[in-house]
């Protein structure tokens, strides 16, 4: 069976849908699976377990200049990529107009179909030509969780019962990591490294910046580096100002996602606001706090705490919601018992199971 994933965008939306492709991986043992992603996020991607080819794309900078000679031309080798294989099952996971014409371009094998969303789930974008152009539009709960969505939508589509166990099979590379962020726990009296991810697409969504240093000189005193990762020139000045005056802090040069991803893999764990980053730590089953201003985790927050059983393992992965936004005291509470649970064995937890470090 050929299955192509149709998943364009946006970083934390690519990583929420690589649980999708490790249920199906399970289900269909020899099912192969190509992915349609913007080329940025690519290079994730293809550390996603399972995924046979990447086909890349850059609608998003085609659309600005659509009628140049450079679009028309890329487009065109865009769709001869695109084309190259026919598709037992073309799954469109983002439901928009742009993921809708990906999909229709692809080409179908003899009974193949195209499977698509026939409504909006709340909080999430949907436009009807998804519908429209879906051989099959599959209903969906309103109230979903971005991953729950995505593994709901390949299960109905390929006739399978969601696995009991949920991984997102994504994997670092050992010995890629920037190299500062393997020596930290050979010097004397750190612990290990804490990424602190501050930056975001949205205003809104920031956390204040005493509270991130705060936050920082609370990891130094307890023996953690800071280590400050950004993406752009304006979250680089915050990354230095977040450093200032704090006794252990690391700020990252501007790495590309692949290293990136890499980097936060060694460290013992990451707080961050709702960002790709912190979708990629949730990913890499690495300790983490996720911060949020608005009462939103329900949708994009780690699973893992709302998966948790009376009594069962602590989860590894939490998100603190508090307007206008959490305090200090309350991130760091919830950093310490994610930081308790990093010493349980992964296997613990009966509904993540990951493998996120592999050998060159």
């Amino acid at each position: 069976m050929r299955i192509l994933i149709v998943k364009l965008s946006s970083l934390g939306d690519v990583v929420h849908a690589m649980a999708a492709v490790q249920d199906i991986r399970q289900a269909h043992p020899d099912a192969r699976i190509d992915w349609v992603v913007e080329r940025a996020f690519a290079p994730l991607v293809l550390r996603c377990k399972g995924v046979h080819r990447v086909i890349g794309c850059e609608l998003r900078r085609w659309r600005k200049d659509m009628f140049s000679a450079e679009t028309r031309q890329a487009w065109r080798l865009f769709k001869a990529d695109l084309r190259q294989d026919d598709y037992d099952a073309v799954i469109d996971l983002q439901g928009l107009t742009k993921s809708a014409l990906v999909s229709r371009l692809a080409r179908l094998a003899k009974g193949g179909k195209r499977y698509g969303m026939a409504n909006q789930t709340e909080g999430s974008s949907f436009e009807a030509p998804a519908r429209w152009v879906a051989d099959v539009a599959i209903s969906l709960p309103a109230h979903s969780h971005a991953v729950t969505r995505s593994r709901q939508l390949c299960g109905q589509a390929l006739g399978y019962t969601l696995p009991f166990y949920m991984s997102f099979g994504l994997l670092a590379l050992m010995g890629k990591a920037l190299t500062a962020t393997k020596n930290v726990a050979f010097r004397s009296g750190l612990q290990g490294l804490v990424a602190l991810v501050h930056g975001t697409s949205r205003a809104d969504k920031e956390w204040p910046l005493a509270h991130w240093r705060e936050l920082g000189a609370r990891l130094n005193a307890a023996g953690f580096m800071v280590a400050l990762p950004h993406g752009s020139a304006a979250e680089e000045a915050v990354s230095h100002q977040i450093a200032d005056g704090l006794a252990h802090a690391q700020v990252w040069p501007r790495l590309a996602l692949d290293a990136l991803t890499d980097s936060l893999a060694n460290c013992a764990g990451v707080i961050g606001v709702d960002s790709g980053l912190s979708h990629i730590a949730v990913a890499l089953d690495l300790a983490h706090v996720q911060i949020y201003n608005f009462d939103t985790a329900w949708r994009t927050g780690p699973l893992g705490e709302q998966h948790r059983i009376s009594g069962g393992p602590l989860a590894r992965q939490v998100s603190v919601f508090e307007q206008p936004t959490p305090s200090v005291d309350k991130v760091w509470q919830a950093w310490e018992a994610v930081a308790a649970a990093v010493d349980q064995p992964q296997t613990s937890n009966p509904f993540f199971r990951a493998s996120r470090l592999a050998p060159l």
